[in-house]
C-alpha cells in the first residue's frame, strides 16, 4: 500500500508553476477521459467528418494517450521539479504544432486536432511565461553577501 500512500501525500507548499502544471494535468486527464469514452464527440463538438473505418478506436488511443500526459503531468507538477516544467514548454511549444498543423492541414480530423494544435501551445507558453516571472522573482530575491 505503499505506492497509493505515496500517490495520496500531501505535497509541499509549491511555486505557481508546479501548481500551474499539475493544472494542466487535471484538464488534460479529464480531455483525455471525454475522449477515450466518447469518441463520438470528434463530431458531435468539432464537427468533423464522420467515422468510415476504426477511426473511433484510434480517438479512444488519442484519448488514453492524453490521460497518460495529463498524468504525467499532475504529478510532475505535485512534485516541484522546475525540470518538468521547463521540459513540457519545450514538447508542446515545438513538437506539437510540428507534428499536428501538416495533419490538419491534410484533413484529418481537422477541428479536433486543431484544438489541440492551439490548446497545447497556449498552455505551454503560459507555463514559460510562469517560469521567467518566477526566474526574475528568484533573482530580485537574493541578497548579495560581501565576499571575503
Amino acid at each position: 500500500m505503499s505506492l497509493i500512500k505515496d500517490l495520496l501525500e500531501r505535497p509541499f507548499d509549491q511555486a505557481i508553476t508546479s501548481k500551474y502544471t499539475a493544472m494542466n494535468g487535471v484538464i488534460y486527464l479529464g480531455i483525455g477521459a471525454l475522449v477515450l469514452i466518447w469518441p463520438g464527440m470528434v463530431q458531435i463538438i468539432f464537427r468533423d467528418a464522420p467515422f468510415v473505418g476504426n477511426e473511433a478506436a484510434l480517438v479512444r488511443v488519442t484519448g488514453m494517450t492524453v490521460m497518460v500526459i495529463g498524468w504525467l503531468y499532475l504529478f510532475g507538477g505535485l512534485s516541484g521539479g522546475r525540470r518538468i516544467v521547463a521540459a513540457s514548454v519545450l514538447d508542446r511549444v515545438v513538437l506539437v504544432p510540428l507534428v499536428l498543423a501538416p495533419l490538419v492541414i491534410a484533413g484529418v480530423f481537422p477541428h479536433f486536432l486543431l484544438a489541440f494544435a492551439v490548446l497545447d501551445p497556449t498552455l505551454g507558453l503560459g507555463a514559460w511565461l510562469l517560469l521567467s516571472r518566477s526566474d526574475r522573482a528568484r533573482s530580485h530575491s537574493v541578497v548579495d553577501t560581501p565576499s571575503r
